[in-house]
């Protein structure tokens, strides 16, 4: 074979000359090919729907002021972290009432954030969980609260968080572990947990 047809197969004339030299005479010898490269592997694509309003008063208080430029990163860091990690959807609208000691959830889309101390990451991904039906959704009681969470999918992912013994324990209105209930429990890892079992809930009935 001549080096031109080698060069017409894409081939170097150095390559060609190592195929010419290494082939016996009366065979014919292929190029070496490249070793085959793996699939890439699929990566699944959550994405979550959920929206939030803060409904503000158009000439706020310094002390209004302050509330809001808290909660609004605060609920857009928890409503991100929802939607990157699950398909949930929701909409919520967020009121700063100073009437509330902490803050609160419920299932008709409402949080309610009150004192500065809980206007958190935390806080706005465990308030999500109530609109969502942690402690709210008619089934919570149905699903073994108070007690243990009964859910099969549920408990599956807690036992691959934490060991076979693993289970998630619910009093009439929060759930643990992974409940996010105080902020000593918040880690990036924890709060992505917390968006995971949610929606495991969803997923058992809640």
């Amino acid at each position: 074979m001549s080096l031109s047809r080698f060069r017409r197969l894409g081939v170097g004339t150095a390559a060609a000359v190592a195929a010419l030299a290494f082939t016996a005479p009366g065979l014919a010898q292929a190029a070496p090919q490249p070793a085959p490269q793996p699939a890439p592997a699929s990566v699944e694509t959550r994405q979550g729907s959920i929206t939030w309003t803060l409904v503000t008063e158009s000439n706020p208080t310094p002390e209004q002021q302050q509330a809001y430029d808290l909660i609004t990163p605060a609920m857009d860091a928890a409503v991100a972290r929802y939607n990157n990690l699950s398909d949930l959807s929701k909409t919520i609208t967020v009121y700063y009432d100073p009437g509330v000691p902490t803050a609160d959830g419920n299932i008709n889309g409402t949080i309610r954030f009150g004192s500065t101390a809980y206007m958190t990451e935390r806080t706005a991904l465990h308030e999500i969980g109530h609109t969502i039906g942690i402690g709210t959704s008619g089934n919570w009681g149905s699903l073994g609260c108070p007690s243990t969470f009964t859910g099969a999918e549920t408990t599956a992912l807690v036992k691959e968080y934490d060991g076979p013994d693993a289970v998630i324990s619910c009093d009439a209105a929060h759930f643990w572990p992974y409940g996010l209930n105080y902020e000593s429990e918040f880690s990036q890892t924890n709060a992505d947990r917390h968006v995971e079992i949610v929606e495991a809930m969803v997923s058992d009935g809640l």
